[in-house]
């Protein structure tokens, strides 16, 4: 469209007074520093909405050290005499590019080689991935068509430019919130909960809140367990709210109560403190709150991460126009992609301390494909071939992280 039709129909939209009668939405107050540790989320139990930074490490603890003794019964009733090794998953963001991530999930199931994972963490679409994962193969067909069968109208609806700059974004995310919900079904929470409940497996969420700015691990199956008549309702909003990319979807206001009084929290996509997570750094498996018998079937036991990473690993080349928007547009998309990098450096150094085997997958860089739109279906089921055949010709996981060399600078050959 030519550039002076668009501002002009830009002004005449204007002239309705359009910007006149429309406002920001409200909203209530955000939660004082001073009632940070008060605040109760929707009546839920203690340990399911949990601070990244580290001031949450003692209630992280103790979810985690619950979760093991949920554990050890369940491993007490299957007649063994410890838990087994422990297999961590760390899904990433990356929008559409989520169906690599469901691709190398399905095509590893049909191996036979998937492991039960004792911990499932999802930032962003790797959110919208994560439950599926946690449940296992029993859902794999509805992983795949959630990545193969969908498209941008699913998704996102515009709202036009001049109501997104005077609105809170410039998409209406309900076709995407509906989506969610139409996964969430009774069965699905309720299998959800009893992973959670019964073996002590635990499904996280991460979003951002952007009151503090902070990053929130919510523990989805703590909420799926915790009868909260809402609860399928709540669990759709957090995994809407991980996806809300800001400025592009709305973000997603959840209500706290502290001190009789009621406040809310801005929360948008995770992305925006990390891209892929497993626990804060400031917390250690030898520092967990366990008594001696659980800290050692914790400890001795062998545990892996494996992270996907639904991006590749640098950006093509591009001459760069010399336009604001395209200046900013390459910048942000530059930061992303650096600050996701950084997340997988900073894991691995986390896996390398607390002794955990680190296994990284991410788009192989042989993969050219753009996609038209947001959400291109054509695009999402050619990466989603990607990540199977990845995964189906056995070399899908990196032991370092991409650019990573292993050896120590006074052993390598001088040039």
């Amino acid at each position: 469209m030519n550039r002076r039709r668009l501002l002009g129909g830009l002004g005449a939209g204007a002239a309705t007074g359009l910007l006149g009668g429309c406002n920001a939405p409200e909203r209530l107050a955000s939660l004082p520093v001073r009632l940070q540790g008060q605040a109760t989320f929707y009546g839920m139990p203690a340990g399911t909405r949990i601070l990244l930074e580290g001031a949450d490490d003692a209630l992280l603890s103790r979810v985690v050290s619950d979760a093991l003794d949920r554990e050890l019964a369940y491993a007490a009733r299957e007649g063994r005499s410890n838990v087994g090794p422990a297999d961590y998953l760390a899904i990433s963001g990356g929008g559409a590019s989520g169906a690599y991530g469901a691709g190398l999930l399905v095509a590893w199931s049909e191996l036979g080689t998937r492991p039960e994972f004792k911990v499932v963490t999802g930032v962003s679409t790797g959110a919208l991935t994560a439950p599926f994962a946690f449940l296992g193969e029993r859902y794999d067909r509805q992983l795949e068509h959630f990545y193969t069968d969908i498209s941008t109208s699913d998704i996102m609806v515009p709202r036009g430019l001049l109501v997104g700059l005077i609105s809170d974004s410039f998409y209406d995310s309900a076709p995407l919130l509906q989506t969610i919900r139409n996964v969430l079904t009774p069965e699905f929470v309720a299998a959800i909960a009893s992973e959670y409940s019964d073996k002590g497996r635990l499904l996280v969420v991460a979003t951002t809140n952007l009151d503090v700015p902070v990053g929130i691990l919510w523990n989805m199956g703590g909420i799926a367990a915790s009868g909260h008549p809402r609860r399928a309702e709540l669990m759709a909003r957090i995994l809407l709210a991980s996806a809300s990319i800001p400025g592009v979807f709305p973000p997603v206001m959840i209500d706290l109560e502290a001190a009789g009084e009621r406040f809310q929290e801005m929360n948008v996509d995770g992305g925006t403190v990390a891209q892929v997570v497993l626990y804060p750094p400031s917390i250690s498996p030898v520092g967990l709150l366990l008594k001696d018998r659980r800290r050692q079937a914790f400890l001795d036991r062998p545990r892996r991460l494996y992270v996907i990473r639904n991006s590749r690993p640098g950006s093509d080349f591009e001459t760069v126009d010399r336009s604001t928007l395209k200046i900013v547009e390459r910048a942000v998309a530059t930061l992303i992609s650096m600050q996701g990098l950084g997340d997988l450096y900073q894991l691995y150094l986390l896996a390398q301390r607390d002794g955990i085997d680190y296994n990284v997958s991410f788009i192989p860089q042989s993969f050219s494909g753009k996609p038209r739109e947001p959400f291109d279906q054509a695009y999402m089921r050619s990466l989603y071939q990607v990540g199977r055949e990845t995964m189906l010709k056995g070399v899908p996981w990196q032991k370092y992280p991409p650019g990573y060399n292993p050896i120590p600078i006074n052993r390598r050959t001088p040039a």
